[in-house]
């Protein structure tokens, strides 16, 4: 069985998930944000309480507040970073993106956050017995991507989607037209009751989105 735990990390109150297999104990970390003590302590005493077996890091893209932990996470459990190379630029000049916020970075995130393991459309992740497929979702960012787990019924969607609303489009590589294409023709057209899984603030659903999104409409 799959299972999903969500942390919100950070001052940009991000979502970072732990997607784990309960029979195996492999787990994924998708969008690692912490950026304190108080947050790794917290996510450490997860994978120690669950004796979760970390597989890989998973990035729905780039953007600084959903990589401030990447290489934190790679280099406590020794594990690779997976993104689509659309969002290479992002990772690479994650210290720029930070001075724009007048931010700084945690202990070793001042060197970037390269990609080990490019992710495309359709590549399969498997943990344990399950099974996450990639969906590129270019639009927010250049190399956006969700992650789709049929089994489970959920997308974790990034900052794609929102409840009632959709990522913004104004920051480099951005482009509402393509953003709003690609949610139209491949995550509404997933079954109604996939839960939508964001980059901030709650879940929503195919269904809710259909119905209510003013943007989508």
């Amino acid at each position: 069985m799959i299972k999903v735990k969500q942390f919100v990390f950070n001052p940009f109150a991000e979502n970072t998930y732990v997607v784990w297999d309960s029979t195996s104990r492999e787990a994924i970390v998708v969008d690692p944000g912490m950026t304190s003590a108080a947050e790794t302590h917290l996510f450490e005493s997860y994978i120690e309480d669950n004796k979760l077996e970390i597989k890989q890091i998973i990035n729905t893209h780039l953007h600084l507040d959903h990589c401030f932990g990447d290489n934190y996470v790679r280099d406590r459990y020794g594990v690779k970073v997976a993104a689509h190379l659309g969002d290479a630029p992002l990772g690479a000049g994650l210290g720029s993106q930070a001075r724009q916020f007048g931010m700084v970075l945690p202990a070793g995130a001042d060197a970037g956050v390269s990609i080990d393991v490019p992710l495309k459309e359709g590549d399969e992740i498997s943990i344990g017995n399950e099974k996450l497929y990639v969906i590129e979702v270019a639009g927010h960012s250049p190399g956006g991507i969700a992650l789709y787990c049929p089994e489970g019924g959920f997308a974790l969607v990034g900052d794609s989607i929102f409840r009632g609303s959709v990522g913004r489009t104004d920051l480099p590589g951005g482009d509402h037209a393509t953003l709003i294409a690609n949610l139209r023709n491949k995550i509404l057209t997933l079954p109604d009751g996939t839960q939508l899984l964001p980059g901030h603030d709650r879940f929503t659903t195919v269904e809710a989105e259909k119905a209510t999104n003013p943007f989508l409409r």
